[in-house]
């Protein structure tokens, strides 16, 4: 009896092993149904931002709930926010076993400047090599690849987790109702790990995991100086020149070394480690492409560190715009009453925007000269967020890169921002791991979005392998 137990333990092994190096081929065998499936999602202009395309949100919420239940799911539902709806689903297999929460969006920019598309951005096309539409890479492309994974999966049998589903419909927009609907939905949401596909790699043959977000504060001020424009002839080098101070204030912002003067500002940095330093060092980075991509001769940053750790592990100060006075046409010899600007600071994980928020606005009214006025008005800002790189899930993220691209990948911190990422954080306790899979090349956001077939497949490959290797 025992010998006939482990020949039925033996077979069950052995056809769960045949059934992953089968992997490659299902995924070959249904691309073209993988790919007319990922188009019908595609096709619902489920553009966020404008209102009338409310019904849409709606629409593509159902083809979710569809691609959920087909995919494999015990359940999936259309569920309201105070704004857009999300879609969730789930498959319980055992309580004992880990539960993985897999977040995408539903929601797309809009497609502005149109007439800057070669093809219709809600009607998706393969050319060469590449499917152009709007939302093929950001995030339906990315996001749709967990369903596919998820559904050979289930049905080979393979999961050895629970897996739940949450696509809501204003990540394109912030987010503004998912932390009240996490907050109100928390048992439901209840899982070990959140799994993400809404980044990039560093290129097709270079993978990398996404390890860290920075965070952001952004503020607009107001400099006030007389009470309505002058004559600069008559009262120019008499009175302040409001522009004149604002560019003043603006620049005791930073010294010479391009370090945050602001008191306090660095408290709450924690210094990435050696090690990490190390291994995001193996990042390719050629300086002479990068400055001519960009068009400039000399690059500019924080003393001590390189482009990759500015952009990555450092906060970072700026003026996104800046106005006042005269901008017309010709000339016209004005001393303005007001200038304005808008600032933003990329912050790192751990530094709290609302209290570097407070920190600016203190800083920049006590250094302003009494000759003015100031106002600082905070805007809108989000925390950072950062992954270790030891814990269960990224280690099998890590294993799941190198089974399909050959190379373990490379830890990156990106300079971006996706708040709602440290939102789960704070409201589910549970980490991230951002398995994203787009390039740089896929001009997210922009006219020709695009995302390469290759990418896709090898995201529904990869991803199948993390489950496998994840043990929770």
């Amino acid at each position: 009896m025992l010998e006939l137990l482990l020949v039925v333990i033996a077979y069950i092994l052995a056809n769960k092993k045949n059934y992953m190096e089968n992997l490659e081929t299902y995924i070959k065998d249904n691309k073209q149904r993988f790919l007319d499936e990922l188009f019908e999602l595609i096709r619902i202009p489920s553009i966020s931002s404008e209102s009338n395309h409310k019904p849409d949100m709606y629409r593509a919420a159902e083809q979710w709930k569809k691609i959920l239940l087909k995919a494999g799911a015990d359940k999936s539902e259309v569920m309201e926010t105070n704004g857009n709806p999300v879609c969730y689903g789930e498959k319980i297999i055992d309580s004992a076993y880990p539960t993985v929460l897999v977040y995408g969006h539903m929601d797309v920019m809009p497609v502005d400047p149109i007439d800057l598309w070669d093809t219709d951005p809600f009607e998706p096309v393969v050319k060469d090599g590449k499917i152009y539409a709007r939302g093929a890479d950001d995030d339906k492309g990315q996001s749709f690849m967990h369903a596919k994974a998820f559904e050979y999966l289930v049905k080979n049998n393979l999961l050895k987790c629970n897996v739940k589903f949450l696509i809501e419909g204003e990540e394109e927009i912030g987010s503004p109702s998912l932390p009240a609907f996490c907050k109100a939905n928390k048992d439901l949401l209840n899982a070990d790990i959140i799994l993400v596909s809404d980044t990039s790699i560093i290129a097709r043959d270079i993978p990398s995991i996404t390890t860290g977000l920075r965070g952001l504060a952004y503020w607009e001020v107001e400099v006030e100086g007389p009470n309505r424009d002058l004559h600069s002839g008559l009262f120019g080098g008499a009175v302040a020149n409001p522009i004149n101070v604002l560019a003043k204030l603006i620049a005791n912002m930073t010294d010479d070394d391009n370090h945050i003067t602001i008191p306090g500002f660095y408290d709450d940095v924690i210094e990435v480690s050696d090690v990490e330093r190390k291994l995001m060092g193996k990042a390719p980075y050629n300086e002479a492409a990068y400055k001519k991509s960009i068009g400039v001769d000399e690059l500019q940053g924080e003393a001590g560190y390189t482009t990759n750790e500015r952009t990555g592990i450092r906060p970072s100060f700026d003026v996104c715009g800046i106005w006042g006075g005269y901008t017309g046409e010709g000339a016209k010899t004005v001393l303005p009453s007001k200038a304005y600007a808008k600032i933003s600071t990329r912050l790192v994980p751990n530094q709290n925007h609302d209290k570097i928020a407070d920190l600016f606005k203190a800083h920049f009214e006590k250094i302003a000269p009494d000759c003015v006025n100031v106002k600082v008005t905070p805007l809108h800002g989000g925390q950072g967020y950062v992954c270790p790189i030891d814990i269960p899930a990224y280690k099998a993220a890590d294993k799941a890169y190198e089974k399909v691209y050959g190379k373990k990948p490379v830890p990156v911190r990106s300079g971006g921002s996706i708040p709602i990422i440290s939102s789960f954080e704070d409201i589910l306790g549970m980490k991230s791991i951002l398995m994203g899979f787009g390039l740089e090349s896929d001009a997210i956001h922009s006219p020709n979005e695009n995302f390469p077939v290759e990418q896709f497949l090898k995201g529904i490959e990869t991803i199948c392998w993390f489950y496998h290797h994840y043990k929770g």
